[in-house]
């Protein structure tokens, strides 16, 4: 007979058998399901579904939005959202949930004085997230913020479209011709094309005007551009058209508006003197009268650095003049040293989102401070004074009090107690000492944890039997060694009985300690103890 083989036989396939109940059950389900996903998603899930929405505002206060909204169940949030130009984030605010059904939302967003510009397109819905966290926006209610309070007359030109609300057709259509050719000589330099419409608001009231630009701006301000929106606004009067300083403002304004154009990017922005000394120079050049302040000022040592006026201007009416004046200046030298070719190619480089090092050593050769350093020179600085923190003035002191004294020269340290002498040289003793102990206390309790953990592995007992007459005792062997009694043979039946007849008891035997009869037989010494090789204990070293 030949070796044989183990091989595992398939027991035989049994075919169950359908009946006809079962069967039409089957049936059932899979017509459901093919039903099922051949349904519309508005089906298998239940979405919200909206009507369109409406709005209201007032400048200064609000805007309100209304939204006819149908909520399936398992809706657990409901918010309002809103957007607005130039900012890539999303605001929400939390609307009471009304439940299921259909139901009118409401939103009021308020919109206090230069929290949201006018002409402003805002974005305005609602978002209802589900029971799973997925959510559903509605679609947006477009609104476009509008100042209200007055009836705006509209002239549009080329590119400008002027709005104005006091003064004569002519004064509309002059500031309108100024606004058209700032535009055209501006994108001509650059190089841009300007084809999307700038909206220009002329206020004839000063307070109105400051209405506009809310309590965080300068008060020393007479216009302002907001390229994100395409849109100027100026403090003009009917019977300042004629004055030169329309001239002025609203080329200087316009002009940002185009340089935006040339050099946006989501990564870097222009330096801020860069922009308003180009706007100064092709709305007046470098005038008599800048030029006299920043000499003026370089002769007194209160220049400004072209870095500390890099992201924003001061807000004193003194250093906010000077910084134009100084912005107008640097450019100039920038023109008269490197020529248009080179401002050009340096404002057109920021439209690639590099740094200000990169965009100057491209365009100049140099880099910013390269550029800063050579200006200042021009204007005959060798170094302007930094302005910094400064020592607070002594306060007044409450009455008997004296002057605090003042020091008269450098303060001195105390020099730490020295090493050696007795006081020293004992505490270095004692901490020698201390420290010895310490780590000879720790190795003995190393030492005796190897001890117990060895002996553990080997099978003694963690604790000593108890004291007193016992069958565990340590003249008597452990019952690891004992043989097992022989099985009982007929006769023999009656004297085991005798034997474990009931007696006196027997004190307990070590803690945690199983009966003999159902211990392990003990292992070998160097043998594993375990059938993986390993004890309970881990395996020995």
């Amino acid at each position: 007979m030949g070796p044989v083989t183990a091989r595992q036989v398939r027991p035989p396939r049994l075919r169950p058998r359908i009946g006809r109940v079962a069967l039409a059950v089957r049936l059932t389900a899979v017509v459901s399901l093919a039903l099922a996903l051949l349904a519309p998603a508005g089906v298998l899930a239940a979405d919200p579904t909206f009507e369109k929405g409406t709005s209201t505002q007032k400048f200064g206060e609000n805007i309100t939005v209304e939204q006819r909204v149908t909520l399936p169940s398992g809706v657990v949030r409901v918010e309002a959202y809103v957007r607005t130009p130039g900012t890539t984030s999303t605001f929400l605010a939390t609307v009471p949930n009304p439940g299921a059904g259909t139901h009118t939302l409401t939103y009021v967003d308020e919109t206090p004085s230069g929290s949201v510009m006018p002409n402003t397109v805002v974005e305005l819905g609602f978002r209802i997230t589900l029971a799973d966290g997925s959510f559903v926006d509605g679609p947006p209610i477009r609104v476009r913020y509008e100042d209200d309070r007055f009836a705006w007359q509209t002239l549009e030109g080329d590119i400008v479209r002027i709005h104005w609300y006091e003064g004569s057709q002519q004064f509309g259509q002059r500031a309108l011709d100024i606004g058209d050719k700032a535009v055209r000589n501006a994108a001509a330099l650059l190089g841009v094309e300007e084809t999307v419409p700038i909206d220009f608001y002329v206020y004839a009231d000063r307070d109105a005007f400051y209405d506009v630009l809310g309590p965080s701006l300068q008060e020393n301000v007479g216009g302002l551009a907001i390229p994100e929106i395409r849109t100027l606004f100026a403090n003009i009067a009917p019977s300042d058209v004629a004055d030169p300083w329309v001239s002025l403002v609203v080329p200087h304004e316009l002009t940002h508006i185009v340089f935006d154009t040339a050099t946006r990017n989501a990564y870097h922005s222009p330096p801020h003197w860069l922009n308003e000394g180009l706007a100064d120079y092709l709305a007046i050049g470098y005038a008599s009268d800048a030029r006299n302040n920043v000499e003026q000022a370089a002769r007194a040592g209160d220049l400004m650095p072209l870095h500390a006026i890099v992201l924003r201007f001061p807000s004193t009416a003194d250093r906010f003049s000077l910084a134009y004046d100084e912005s107008v200046s640097a450019v100039d030298y920038l023109i008269r040293t490197y020529g248009k070719d080179a401002l050009v190619k340096l404002i057109r480089s920021y439209a690639d989102g590099v740094s200000d090092d990169a965009a100057f050593t491209a365009a100049l050769g140099v880099d910013a401070a390269g550029f800063e350093a050579g200006w200042l020179s021009d204007v005959g600085v060798k170094d302007p004074a930094p302005f910094g923190p400064k020592p607070a003035p002594p306060g007044p002191l409450p009455p008997g009090w004296g002057a605090a004294p003042v020091a008269s020269g450098p303060p001195v340290a105390t020099p730490p107690p020295a090493s050696g002498g007795l006081d020293g040289g004992s505490s270095d003793v004692g901490t020698t000492i201390v420290i010895g102990v310490v780590l000879l206390f720790g190795i003995v309790v190393v030492l005796g944890i190897i001890v117990v953990a060895r002996g553990l592995n080997r099978g003694d007992a963690l604790l000593p039997p108890p004291a007193g007459p016992s069958t565990w005792s340590s003249s008597q062997p452990s019952s690891l060694d004992r043989e097992p009694p022989p099985a009982p043979q007929g006769s023999d039946l009656a004297a085991l009985d005798a034997r474990f007849a009931p007696g006196p008891a027997d004190p307990p035997g070590p803690p945690d300690m199983a009966p003999a009869g159902d211990l392990p037989e003990a292992p070998n010494e160097g043998e594993p103890s375990g059938a993986d090789g390993g004890s309970s204990l881990g395996d020995r070293p």
